[in-house]
């Protein structure tokens, strides 16, 4: 699944009128999963490391209201990848989208929805080209956006579904549109990989008061502002403010004392992540006494691994929820 699934179509003298000389779009590349067709050309590029992705699954067709929709919709979330090629004119549709659907068959990946033409529904090719290839999509020329306006009612779709050989999901959606009168054909893949969000790009630690409303409601309260490296105990510069917020809790309220407990996920061996749970507890108490004169009698660090859970460790948005330190009151 690493290499490209190549599309090897017979290669013939190709129909240059309108094609693009090369790439329109600057850096643009091939997605490692599907090479493009012969002779195709690169004219739309857009990579987004995590976004949302509305992917038709079932036909064209009015809803109660009397307005275009579909049957099924697939909403996705992860890596998207959207590319759009134009391709000679001498290649049929049919002969493009046969190769694609080969090569993910090849490739492991089963077809959750399949159309062409008037199956796939009323204005099925005009959605394709409002959505997803229109002048602000394709870049260059305009004869490079036309075969998707001249060939939205010969078109044709496909959406696959399947794992990476490292077993992330992926889905594949491909449409593709006839060159007609006299245009070249039209291709857009839209490639979504189930990728985790990358987290800790934006800071909401609570505060003081907040942390104060935790022990008093709850008896704890979970601060995920502390951060370590990977199996790493020693405290990250970026948890200044977190740590900052824990101090003023306890200068604020000199009479509570409180349990420092250090949670991690279950990724490694259980007595593994004891102890270094343990010692990321301790190495909170210690920063709580030396940089901001908390009494250690006050503090007790007390580490538990991932035998406290608060979500699912099976993916990484409930492992990223187990890994926090608490403040339990004493």
């Amino acid at each position: 699944m690493r290499k490209y699934l190549l599309l090897c179509a017979a290669v013939a003298p190709l129909a240059h009128a309108q094609m693009p000389p090369q790439d329109t779009v600057k850096g643009a590349k091939d997605h490692p999963l599907l090479s493009r067709f012969t002779g195709a050309k690169l004219v739309g590029y857009e990579v987004k490391e995590f976004d949302e992705a509305l992917l038709p699954a079932g036909k064209r067709v009015a809803d109660k209201n009397n307005q275009p929709n579909f049957d099924k919709v697939l909403t996705l979330e992860g890596k998207v990848t959207r590319i759009a090629y134009n391709y000679p004119k001498d290649r049929s549709a049919v002969e493009v989208m046969r190769n694609y659907q080969a090569a993910l068959d090849k490739a492991g990946l089963k077809t959750v929805f399949a159309c062409a033409k008037e199956n796939c529904g009323d204005s099925f090719g005009e959605y394709w080209r409002a959505s997803r290839v229109s002048n602000n999509f394709v870049k260059g020329e305009i004869a490079y956006v036309e075969p998707f306006n001249y060939g939205r009612n010969d078109e044709r779709y496909l959406l696959a579904k399947g794992t990476t050989a490292d077993g992330t999901p992926v889905h594949v959606a491909v449409y593709s549109v006839a060159p007609v009168q006299d245009k070249n054909g039209g291709l857009y893949l839209e490639i979504v990989e189930g990728k985790p969000m990358e987290s800790d790009k934006v800071s909401a630690n609570l505060n003081a008061a907040d942390m104060a409303k935790g022990i008093a409601a709850e008896g704890k309260v979970a601060v995920y502002g502390v951060y370590f490296d990977t199996d790493k105990s020693e405290i990250k510069p970026e948890s200044k403010a977190a740590l900052g917020e824990m101090a003023k809790l306890l200068q604020q309220n000199p009479q509570l004392k409180v349990y420092v407990v250090g949670h991690t996920d279950n990724q490694g061996a259980p007595a593994h992540n004891v102890d270094l749970s343990q010692k990321r507890a301790e190495a909170v108490v210690k920063a709580l006494a030396a940089d901001y004169k908390i009494d250690g009698k006050r503090l007790s660090a007390k580490g538990v691994a991932s035998y406290a859970p608060v979500a699912s460790n099976d993916a990484e948005a409930g492992r990223e929820k187990n890994r926090r330190v608490e403040l339990v009151k004493q």
